[in-house]
């Protein structure tokens, strides 16, 4: 009996080995150069944003600025190549999805960046910075298509995860002068012992940590049971130490406001539930500085919807808009040189702010209010729709939550910070990631493997 059990057992072993012996061999023999050189693609897209050229910056060095902006013309040629083999790629395969990204309203929306250009205050400075963001929106909106399979696409996405948590997990502890925001930065030297990993900012971290905390829970969900909590967890004792009070905050709440928005059957229920708050959320911020009844309300609250002292910024930034309201000031275009503006008594350091710290106001005052409606109508409005779309055809759960939780959380944080049509900002990279996947999954069925080959 002893015997038998043992014969039993060893045969057992064998053939699951062998079984694994199969899996390999079917994975490898449905490798061909074409699928690994999209996926390299996607990878290295996610890692040039999120990683970028010029990763841990020395925030000591009063030249670091000039330091990566001497690199610039490297992010242009190596971001434009990535665009043209992204899209050279996927017009050989996926040209029913390349259409569905020329409807009326996209090209309306192009249409009105090209004429703000030309009526830009600075035409040259407009011009080179919507080049960059052509190839990276490019990019970002392309990368959903790259990967052949929902499988390879997480595999891309976790992969980029993981190389960028370890560079900064690495850097924290083995090089925290260029990790780690210390007393001798010559910006912000307040920030002392706050992380930020590779990027020049924690608040560039604390948001890029939120998305992966997402990106672990949707890897977790689909199967990945050891990278995808390692992600969220990781990402998630990044973002406490970051000191990224807003993303911290929104976390959590933009991921239970998701769930929630996932289980609402209707679309209408589903509006009022993603944009109501977030009206509220910029009532009670930006609209604050409009209307006395908003501030006594203001003053009720546990705490400080100015975020300590932004109402001078956007104070300033309503003026310039009531200069230009049709057109705006030029795509990218206003914040270089305002030192020379004139300012309220008092307020005269808003005119050193590199942005107004709120992304809806800051496309009005760039591309005028005509440009943001149209944003807003791209960006704001149909992903939702789309979302709907692709519950009601039951089209990959798992992923459209990711998708609609990161463009939740981008439309929330545009509240507070400025990232929309922000060029390589990795925020827009990913929020503009999410929305096209969130178009293409209510268009399309997701590839989840392989066909056998005959």
């Amino acid at each position: 009996m002893n015997r038998s059990m043992d014969r039993s057992a060893a045969e057992m072993t064998e053939l699951e080995a062998r079984s694994l012996g199969l899996v390999l061999r079917d994975c490898l023999a449905q490798l061909n150069a074409v699928q690994a050189a999209r996926c390299l693609v996607a990878v290295a897209s996610l890692l040039l944003v999120l990683v970028t050229l010029d990763p841990f910056p020395d925030l000591r060095d009063a030249d670091v600025a000039n330091v990566v902006g001497g690199r610039m013309a490297l992010a242009y040629v190596s971001w434009g190549l990535l665009a043209a083999v992204a899209v050279l790629f996927v017009a050989t395969t996926d040209a029913p999805a390349l259409k569905s990204l020329v409807p009326p309203l996209h090209l309306c929306l192009v249409g009105w960046l090209v004429i703000n250009i030309v009526l830009s205050e600075s035409r040259g400075v407009s011009i080179q910075r919507f080049v960059l963001l052509a190839s990276v929106t490019s990019l970002a909106v392309l990368l959903p298509l790259l990967p052949p399979t929902q499988r390879s696409f997480n595999l891309c996405l976790g992969a980029a995860a993981l190389v960028l948590l370890a560079l900064c997990y690495l850097g924290v502890f083995l090089a925290p002068q260029y990790s780690i925001h210390t007393a001798l930065d010559i910006a912000e030297p307040q920030l002392a012992g706050d992380w930020r990993g590779s990027f020049g900012h924690k608040n560039v971290a604390s948001p890029v940590m939120t998305i992966l905390v997402y990106v672990g829970i949707y890897l977790s969900a689909v199967g990945a049971f050891v990278m995808g909590p390692a992600i969220a967890a990781l990402a998630g004792i990044f973002l406490i130490f970051t000191g990224g009070k807003t993303s911290s905050v929104l976390c959590l709440a933009i991921y239970v406001l998701a769930s929630l928005v996932y289980v609402t059957p209707g679309l209408w229920l589903k509006r009022i539930i993603c944009f109501v708050p977030l009206i509220v959320m910029n009532l009670l911020t930006v609209g604050s500085v409009l209307s006395t009844s908003l501030v006594v309300m203001t003053r009720l609250l546990p705490l400080d919807p100015t975020f300590t002292g932004r109402s001078a910024i956007w104070e300033f930034a309503l003026a310039a808009l009531a200069e230009k309201p049709i057109t705006g000031h030029g795509y990218a275009a206003f914040w270089d040189d305002v030192t020379a503006r004139q300012t309220a008594q008092g307020a005269e350091w808003a005119t050193s702010a590199a942005h107004s710290h709120n992304s809806y106001l800051d496309l009005a005052v760039t591309i005028g209010l005509p440009g943001l409606l149209l944003v807003i109508l791209v960006f704001v409005l149909a992903p939702l729709g789309n979302f709907q779309s692709a519950q009601a055809h039951s089209r990959s759960g798992a992923l459209a939550k990711l998708f609609l939780t990161v463009w939740l959380f981008g439309l929330y944080y545009g509240a507070t910070e400025t990232f929309l049509l922000e060029r390589q900002n990795p925020i827009w990279f990913m929020f503009a990631l999410a929305v096209a996947g969130l178009h293409f999954l209510a268009r399309f069925q997701c590839v989840a493997q392989m066909e056998p080959k005959p």
